[in-house]
């Protein structure tokens, strides 16, 4: 199958979500890496990718290939039925974790039985080593949680950890030297509802660890987001952007990425990969409301939901990882990653053709890096012959060095004038130098971890923006630098010029170029704020009774009363959940056009699922919900979780029968016993759908931003209030207060 080259991409730079359409059918749980042989490759959760072409059965693992992260390929499996470790007994495989670790591909993955399994292999299609299971008993027993969702990250001493967990607690603890085993303590760096598929980035001195809550797999029902914590250790503590431990038993903020309104519901379990130019971005898949479920599988699971590949731009905004400002989701036409070098490139197939090499350079090919760039002998350059046509660049080599040093050259005029960025194996450092009119400006050494093996593959990547010089070293480029150096540079040396590599010594060199730099986004989206305030629609409660333009369905519920401003009401032992329709609601007319409605709720429940918030109800079974909700952790010994519960109900098409009511909660931020819930609704005419998004507070200024539930429009909806699922704690409502949008 030839790369699927998209005129877009092709023509004008652009791509559309998702990347994967007319590949495979799904790629869940995506994980990306930038290889040797200078193609990216992307590895899913196990799923029928074929489907749609008439394939029966699924495929273990599925692999993924490209040449610039928009256009793929079908490049194999990571198992076959005959090649499947006996081990694994009948278990399907999931979320795949790719890394490259000692000079091979680390590919780690979970079981469905809970179990976590590495593959090894030379090259990023195999072919694959089993190397059995990374995750002792004893570490299973000292997380509660279901082990899989697993994660590697090499710290900057060389350190290896294991990130894994699901259904709610995410645990972590150090590896081996040679990261296939679990050995050193286990530690629960995060908790919440559904929370799982956790990972690392270190990033300005913090460990962003990325996670996804809500439930994956539910259709178009389907809550996930993908959220972050950050903290300066890699075992934490994480806390959010409002400094909530990620382990407190309550809902989250810092939300990376949801839903927005558009086709794509639940996005989440997310990967990293950063493109030529540095800009990150954020691979994941989401859900097509248009096409959520695979028809029935035959030698497969059934009820299985569609999750293709997306990718987006990841911008770090105040410190903190958001998808394109908080955009979310792209559907139409976006600028693509950049793919290409403006100088430099990968050595073909073992060519030298493009480049000005020195004495003592040679091309050779391998089974991995297919071509690459030979020393030997005494200092020498291989430099590209084209020059950056701008200063701010960010350059990029693959080195090994066997004796002596191999370093990336940018800004490179000629040997007299040039930046260089040295793997010093004598010194085992990271050694970087400003050359300028044949006189060094000083060099400044790094330090490399202990045993530190530059005999295989490392990759060295300088960013040079003005004066601005950081240099990180890495063997993935997953965000897990095990050196970095910044320095600021003579203005004379911060210039346009060619990239190459340099060696002293028996070195090898690849994938060696410069792209222009990168434009940081600074700053979000802007929110829309509420408007003017509607009275008609509002209340205060300084009365002493309901207000007469309040209505109840099933109602008037037991113990409500109004005093002092403020609208008491006792939760009830009852439900409002698909086909369980016994609690009273509290009803009243919505205006016409866009608006918000608001409410201050102080509740202080203390027993699982007691929840008490805002609805914006048509019907019995369709309504959306914000409340204040008490959830039992799946595996959490009883403990119960506050959370922000933002939930629709309706029909599920795909459902049989297609009438048969469902429903899907997100996750917002953090709960407390004081706060302010809004939902915002908006009329989509070009889809005739109803589309809420919903917000909350602690303290009535700073608010946490979820994502947006759509339904079809069908009848008019109205404003709710709702105290319900289980008796014991008191709602109180401050007021209703309803604006124009």
């Amino acid at each position: 199958m030839k790369i699927l080259l998209g005129v877009a991409a092709l023509l004008s730079g652009l791509f559309t979500n998702p990347v994967s359409a007319g590949v495979v059918d799904s790629l869940p749980d995506p994980t990306v890496i930038h290889a040797r042989d200078g193609l990216w490759y992307a590895y899913g959760t196990q799923n029928p990718v074929f489907s749609s072409k008439g394939e029966a059965g699924e495929r273990m693992l599925p692999i993924l290939r490209s040449k610039d992260l928009v256009s793929w390929e079908y490049a194999g499996e990571v198992f076959t039925p005959q090649t499947k470790p006996a081990w694994h007994g009948g278990a399907r495989l999931w979320a795949p974790d790719i890394r490259y670790v000692d000079g091979q591909y680390y590919l780690y993955y979970s079981l469905a039985s809970g179990d976590v399994g590495l593959a090894t292999a030379p090259g990023p299609t195999g072919p694959w080593t089993d190397r059995g299971d990374v995750l002792p008993a004893a570490a299973q027993d000292a997380c509660p949680t279901f082990s899989i969702d697993q994660a590697q990250f090499t710290d900057v001493d060389g350190s290896h950890y294991l990130y894994w967990g699901s259904y709610d607690t995410i645990c972590a603890a150090r590896m081996n030297a040679d990261a296939t085993r679990v050995e050193g303590p286990v530690t629960q760096v995060a908790r919440g509802r559904r929370m799982e598929g956790g990972y690392v980035v270190r990033r300005g001195g913090f460990y962003y660890l990325f996670y996804s809550d809500a439930g994956c797999c539910d259709g178009s029902y389907s809550g996930y987001q993908v959220k972050a914590g950050r903290a300066t250790s890699p075992l934490g503590p994480f806390t959010d952007d409002e400094g909530v431990d990620l382990m407190e038993l309550t809902s989250k903020g810092a939300i990376v990425v949801g839903a927005n309104g558009n086709r794509w519901a639940g996005p989440g379990h997310s990967g990293f990969v950063t493109d030529l130019s540095g800009q990150d971005w954020l691979v994941y898949h989401a859900i097509s409301t248009a096409d959520p479920d695979f028809p029935p599988i035959t030698n497969g699971p059934s009820g299985l939901t569609k999750r293709p590949l997306l990718i987006d731009r990841l911008d770090w905004i105040d410190g903190w990882p958001v998808v394109r400002a908080g955009a979310g989701p792209s559907e139409g036409a976006q600028p693509a990653p950049v793919a290409s070098y403006d100088a430099g490139g990968t050595f073909g197939e073992g060519s030298l053709n493009g480049w000005q090499a020195g004495p003592g350079w040679q091309a050779r090919s391998g089974q991995d890096t297919h071509g690459y760039a030979a020393h030997t002998g005494a200092l020498s350059y291989v430099v590209s012959a084209r020059k950056t046509p701008d200063a701010d660049v960010r350059a990029q080599a693959d080195l090994r060095v066997s004796s002596g040093a191999a370093g990336l050259t940018l800004a490179h005029v000629n040997r007299n004038n040039h930046v260089v960025a040295w793997l010093d194996k004598d010194r085992n450092a990271l050694v970087t130098d400003v050359v300028i009119g044949g006189t060094s400006r000083g060099a400044q050494a790094t330090a490399l971890p202990a045993g530190f093996d530059l005999g295989t593959w490392h990759t060295v990547v300088a960013e040079l923006r003005g004066t601005r010089l950081t240099v990180q070293v890495s063997g993935d480029k997953l965000g897990d630098p095990v050196a970095e150096q910044t320095r600021t540079l003579p203005r004379a040396a911060a210039r346009p010029g060619s990239a190459g590599a340099v060696a002293r010594g028996a070195a090898d060199a690849d994938n060696v170029g410069a792209a222009g730099l990168y434009t940081p986004v600074t700053r979000r989206v802007p929110e829309p704020s509420p408007g003017e305030l509607l009275p008609d629609f509002s209340d205060e409660f300084d009365g002493t009774a309901i207000g007469a333009k309040w209505q109840w369905v099933r109602g008037p519920a037991p113990g409500v009363a109004v005093s002092g401003g403020v609208l008491s009401w006792p939760t009830q032992d009852a439900e409002l959940h698909r086909g369980t329709n016994t609690a009273s609601v509290l009803l009243r007319e919505a205006p016409q056009g866009d608006y918000t409605v608001e409410a201050k709720l102080d509740f202080a429940p203390t027993l699982g699922n007691q929840q008490a918030g805002l609805v914006l109800y048509e019907n019995d079974d369709r309504y959306f919900k914000m409340a204040h909700s008490v959830l039992p952790l799946a595996r959490g010994n009883g403990a119960v979780l506050q959370v922000s519960e933002f939930l629709k109900e309706g029909e599920r098409p795909t459902t049989t029968p297609p009438t048969a009511v469902f429903n899907g909660p997100m996750f917002g931020g953090p709960a407390a016993r004081t706060m302010w819930l809004r939902m915002s609704y908006h009329f989509d005419a070009a889809n005739g759908e109803n589309e809420v998004r919903a917000a909350t507070s602690r303290d009535g200024r700073r608010w946490v931003r979820n994502g947006v539930w759509t339904l079809p429009a069908k009848g008019p909806l109205r404003i709710g209030l709702i105290s319900m699922n289980r008796s014991g704690a008191l709602a109180q409502f401050d007021y209703v207060r309803t604006y124009r949008d």
